[in-house]
C-alpha cells in the first residue's frame, strides 16, 4: 500500500536513501519494491545525458515509472520511487494515483547545496553508454550542461502541498527518521479517493433497465421449461426455484412481471441493488400463486 517518493537534485543521494529505506522496511517484514530511474533509462534504450537532453524521451520514461509504481501498489507492499521527480505536477499525478489506490504516501526530499551535488557528481566514473537493458546508470556522471539544466528546473517540494506531505527533508549528514516514516505510512489512514475516480452509482434509469432485462430472462426461463414439459418447480439458479402451477401461461407471467417492475419503480429510490433482484422476483411470483 504505502508509496515513498524520493526527490532531489542530481547526485543528491536519492539512491542511497532508497536502499536505506528498503533495508529498514524489509527488516520489518515488509515486501519492498524499488522503482528506479537509474534502471529504467537504459532499459528504454537511452544514454543518461542524451535522455535528459530530450523532453520527449523524459516523458516516455516518466510514464513508464508512474505505470510501474501504480501497478505495484498493493495492500502490503512498500513501493519506493527512486527518481528525480523534479516536476511538482508529476508528483501531484503520483499523489492522485496513490489516492485512487487508497494508499498512504510520503515524500523524502534529499536536500543538498548545488555545488556539493556537483562535486559528488564529478566523483562518478561510469561511461555514458547503453550496455544492456539490465544496466544501472547510477555511476554515470551528468555533464555540466545537463546538471545545470536539471537543477534550474527543479521544483522543490513544499510541506504545505498535500501531494508533498508528509515531507521528510534530509541533509547529507542527516539520518532518516525511520520510525516517523513508518508511522506516516502505516499508522495513518490514506486520504479518501476523489468522487471522480469512483464508479458512479447505478442511476434509476439504468437500474430499471437492468431489472427489466433480469425479470424478462427469468420469465423466459419459466416459459421455456413449460414448453419442453417441465411441470414442477423451475430452477433459476442454485436454491432458487419458481414454484407456480403448470397451468400459468405467458400472459399471466408477464402481467405479474409488469406489476413487480411498477412496484420497484415506485419504491427503489436509494436502494438500487440488483444482486437481490432475482430472489425478490421469484418470491413475488411464488407468493402470487
Amino acid at each position: 500500500m504505502p508509496l515513498i517518493i524520493l526527490t532531489g537534485f542530481p547526485s543528491s543521494g536519492k539512491t542511497k536513501r532508497s536502499k536505506e529505506l528498503a533495508d529498514f522496511f524489509r527488516e520489518r517484514g515488509k515486501m519492498v519494491h524499488i522503482v528506479s530511474e537509474n534502471l529504467s533509462i537504459p532499459k528504454a534504450g537511452f544514454a543518461k545525458n542524451v535522455y535528459f537532453a530530450d523532453s520527449q524521451k523524459e516523458k516516455i520514461v516518466r510514464s513508464d515509472l508512474k505505470s510501474e509504481t501504480v501497478r505495484l501498489l498493493t495492500k502490503d507492499n512498500v513501493v519506493i520511487l527512486d527518481a528525480a521527480n523534479y516536476i511538482k505536477g508529476y508528483r501531484y499525478e503520483l499523489y492522485c494515483a496513490s489516492k485512487a489506490a487508497r494508499s498512504t504516501q510520503c515524500t523524502v526530499f534529499c536536500a543538498i547545496p548545488k555545488e556539493t551535488a556537483w562535486n559528488l557528481n564529478q566523483k562518478r566514473s561510469g561511461a555514458d553508454v547503453v550496455e544492456s537493458s539490465e544496466s544501472d546508470n547510477s555511476s554515470i556522471p551528468y555533464t555540466r550542461e545537463i546538471f545545470d539544466a536539471l537543477t534550474l528546473r527543479y521544483e522543490e517540494p513544499i510541506a504545505n502541498n498535500r501531494w508533498d506531505s508528509p515531507l521528510f527533508t534530509l541533509l547529507p549528514e542527516s539520518k532518516i527518521p525511520f520510525e516517523d516514516v513508518f508511522s506516516a505510512l502505516y499508522e495513518k489512514k490514506p486520504p479518501p479517493p476523489n468522487l471522480a475516480t469512483q464508479n458512479a452509482p447505478m442511476t434509476s434509469t439504468n437500474y430499471l433497465y437492468e431489472m427489466d432485462k433480469l425479470t424478462q430472462e427469468i420469465t423466459n426461463t419459466v416459459i421455456s421449461a413449460r414448453k419442453i414439459g417441465v411441470m414442477g418447480p423451475v430452477q433459476i439458479r442454485d436454491n432458487l426455484h419458481v414454484k407456480i402451477p403448470a397451468t400459468v401461461n405467458a400472459s399471466q407471467l408477464n402481467k405479474l412481471r409488469r406489476q413487480f417492475l411498477n412496484y420497484n419503480k415506485m419504491h427503489s429510490a436509494g436502494g438500487h441493488n440488483l444482486d437481490k433482484a432475482p430472489d425478490l422476483f421469484v418470491q413475488f411470483l411464488n407468493a402470487n400463486f
